[in-house]
């Protein structure tokens, strides 16, 4: 979502919580310690917070047993961008030694805390930053840069050397699960590779853009007016006239996938996808957080076989 983005109180509500942190939040909004937390050798692991599960995944399969990962948003049905601080999160962050965190205007609240910690030494890893992927002229950046494979795995490299840094003496064993996360992912790329061969070019509509890096690397076209995905990414009403060329996508059979983001659903939302379902018109469901049980890769790879299987190999 963009940093101005209505739904983002988030970066209103922090610095009130944490005046107040006693009330605010409660057990189940403060993120998840994983990782080493069961470990004998869990006082040596490197301290480590992650905006979103997401990255604390991605952290812990290069980490393996020597870190200690918190993930703020931990739950499926928590929002990223309604955030409200508590006090186990912030103390979390006042120990860690790496933190990684999305960038782009996602996940502002990171910083925020981050700079009430005084935690200064941090290393902190910005997805967004390692993407190096700058705005359109005239448009704004997608920050939900985890939906595309190169930057995840140049990301990879990056926290290896971060948490390299933190523990020098892990730094081989940091590098050599780099390595192997990285070789997955070159999987995940033939994949999208296979449907850009298969399906290059074809029309596929979307509710906002969390999986537009994923269409993209399939060579598929965004069919969505603009209008509709803007409005359901900063929380704004969607206008009749665009509502209307937006299910017609659906009722004259123009895209030949709805690609939805269950995690933000709505009135307008809802209509379109029952358009899709209506029509014959196959639905891919994705996530902005990991679902609960699932790691990254199966993740991913999930999301990439269920677009090749709408569109129909």
């Amino acid at each position: 979502m963009r940093a101005s983005s209505s739904r983002h109180p988030a970066s209103l509500t922090v610095g009130i919580c944490l005046v107040f942190l006693a009330g605010c939040g409660n057990p189940s909004d403060s993120g998840s310690d994983t990782g080493t937390s069961q470990n004998p050798a869990a006082s040596s692991a490197v301290p480590v917070v992650t905006s979103t599960n997401v990255y604390g995944d991605i952290v812990e399969r290069i980490g393996g047993g020597q870190v200690k990962v918190t993930s703020i948003i931990s739950e499926p049905d928590q929002d990223p961008h309604s955030y409200e601080a508590n006090t186990q999160n912030q103390l979390a962050l006042t120990k860690a030694k790496v933190v990684v965190e999305n960038g782009g205007g996602y996940d502002d609240f990171i910083d925020r805390m981050l700079k009430s910690s005084d935690n200064s030494s941090a290393e902190v890893v910005n997805a967004v930053k390692v993407s190096g992927k700058s705005a359109p002229a005239g448009a704004e950046l997608n920050e939900h840069v985890w939906y595309d494979l190169p930057t995840v795995a140049r990301l990879a490299d990056r926290i290896a050397a971060a948490l390299g840094e933190a523990d020098p003496d892990g730094a081989a064993t940091f590098t050599r699960n780099a390595d192997a996360f990285r070789a997955e992912l070159k999987s995940l790329e033939t994949r999208e590779a296979q449907i850009r061969t298969d399906h290059g070019g074809e029309p596929v509509a979307i509710t906002e853009p969390v999986p537009l890096y994923m269409i993209e690397a399939g060579g598929l076209e965004n069919a969505t007016p603009e209008e509709f995905s803007d409005a359901i990414e900063e929380g704004d009403d969607v206008s009749p006239r665009t509502l209307r060329d937006t299910l017609a996508l659906f009722t004259e059979r123009r895209v030949e996938a709805l690609v939805h983001n269950e995690q933000t659903s709505g009135p307008q939302t809802d209509r379109v996808e029952q358009a899709a379902r209506t029509a014959g018109i196959p639905v891919v469901p994705v996530t902005e957080t990991l679902p609960e049980g699932e790691d990254y890769i199966g993740w991913m790879t999930a999301n990439v076989d269920a677009l090749a299987s709408a569109l129909g190999k």
